[in-house]
């Protein structure tokens, strides 16, 4: 019987609290996280901006998204192997340990009075590598936590819980670098800490099928597994060419600054605008998960995002800009909601590992490489006409894909096998 047919299962922390203490760990994850990303692309722009022009200036921002890309994209698959093959909590452990250290590093460069733009991106390159273990293993360990009858709310759940923390993550961030990015820095380290602590309380897996050893042959196994499955490919692949095309929050140093002239408080409502959409479209999904058409909501969603992206290229008024950037998080995250939901719900426990590597993969492209991709643009064609142009590309990617993955197209429920409708 599909998810259709039937009444949502119930879905109450009380009842997991394996999975309150998981929430609990990428809350704190993802604040510091934001903390930290807001404080780099201030950090490396203001720098710049002592001897460079602004086009130069954005395009070093984007060099940062480039180097976090580059170890992710070495490293990401045979991370996912070893997520499978590994305790999955102890890879989150170590990769959270390993955070807190770099983000100690930036917080004595930030106390320079020159801070190095190269040793900021070696740092940077250093966060790459650490999230390339950091991710599989997080998202494959959530879904093992609770039965599969209240999978989809869960994964709502989690998303909320990431868009709270990206919500007062940037506001926090901006709020920090107000006093100094050394100041912002420390309370990246102080979140690290936290979630630490409650990833140490999540309890095992309630199910944990061993994969096969962390070797190529795992790999392998992994990519096959995925370009094989049109409906998983077609998803994550339209995420990244959307994100990738449509990236203008890479941008928001620039506009904050030079565009919209609001400094660095309104750097962090700009860096809040979008998960306060995301936010509230989580909160209705997980009140009221999505039953039907799935794929019609997905193809939707991103044209939306592109038509919002649109929007905030063109406009001069801090309060239209957060609007867009607000319709432009909640498109995405019904987006985020269809991809994750498929590829958590129709993945084998064994296979999640290197599936998520993957997905990984492909969403590290869209973030981290979307932002070199519009740092070039900013530096080749300006930042208004690169944010206008990418929201246009990402317009025509939703066309495009409707027509190649007809699968996704027609994917319908979001429950195992009944995914998609004949």
């Amino acid at each position: 019987m599909s998810l259709s047919q039937t009444a949502p299962a119930p879905f109450r922390l009380l009842d997991h609290p394996s999975y309150a203490f998981f929430l609990t760990a990428r809350l704190f994850a993802t604040l510091a996280v934001m903390v930290e990303a807001v404080t780099l692309g201030w950090q490396v722009y203001l720098v710049a901006r002592a001897t460079e022009t602004v086009e130069r200036s954005a395009f070093l921002v984007g060099m940062v998204g480039l180097v976090q890309f580059a170890p992710l994209f070495l490293l990401t698959l045979v991370a996912g192997a070893v997520a499978d093959h590994f305790d999955r909590r102890r890879i989150g452990q170590i990769c959270a340990v390993t955070e807190i250290g770099l983000v100690f590093v930036l917080f004595q460069i930030a106390k320079t009075p020159h801070p190095e733009l190269g040793l900021i991106f070696a740092v940077a390159a250093g966060f790459g590598a650490v999230r390339a273990f950091q991710g599989p293993a997080l998202s494959a360990l959530g879904p093992s936590l609770v039965p599969p009858e209240v999978l989809p709310r869960a994964i709502a759940m989690s998303s909320l819980t990431w868009q709270v923390g990206a919500i007062f993550g940037p506001w926090l961030g901006g709020a920090l670098c107000g006093f100094s990015s050394a100041t912002s820095y420390g309370g990246a380290g102080v979140c690290y800490l936290v979630s630490l602590t409650a990833l140490s309380f999540t309890g095992p897996p309630r199910v944990r099928t061993p994969g096969r050893g962390a070797n190529l042959a795992a790999v392998k196994e992994g990519l096959i597994y995925v370009f094989q499955n049109r409906l998983v490919l077609g998803a994550i692949s339209l995420d990244l060419f959307a994100v990738l095309l449509g990236g203008a929050t890479a941008l928001l140093p620039v506009f904050a600054r030079d565009i919209l002239h609001v400094g660095s408080q309104g750097f962090g409502l700009l860096r809040s605008a979008p998960a306060i959409g995301a936010a509230t479209m989580a909160f209705a999904l997980g009140r009221r998960p999505l039953r039907r058409k799935a794929g019609i909501w997905m193809f939707s969603a991103v044209a939306v995002f592109g038509l919002a992206t649109i929007l905030f290229a063109a406009s001069r008024i801090l309060a239209v800009s957060l609007l867009a950037l607000a319709v432009l998080g909640g498109a995405d995250m019904v987006s985020v909601y269809v991809r994750q939901t498929l590829v958590q719900a129709t993945t084998p426990d064994a296979m999640r590992g290197r599936v998520a590597a993957v997905s990984g993969v492909f969403i590290g492209a869209s973030n981290e490489l979307g932002e070199f991709e519009s740092g070039v643009a900013a530096r080749l064609l300006g930042p208004v006409l690169a944010a206008l142009l990418g929201g246009v590309g990402a317009v025509l990617v939703t066309g495009v894909w409707a027509k190649l993955f007809p699968e996704l197209r027609r994917a319908d429920s979001l429950i195992g096998n009944d995914a998609a409708s004949d």
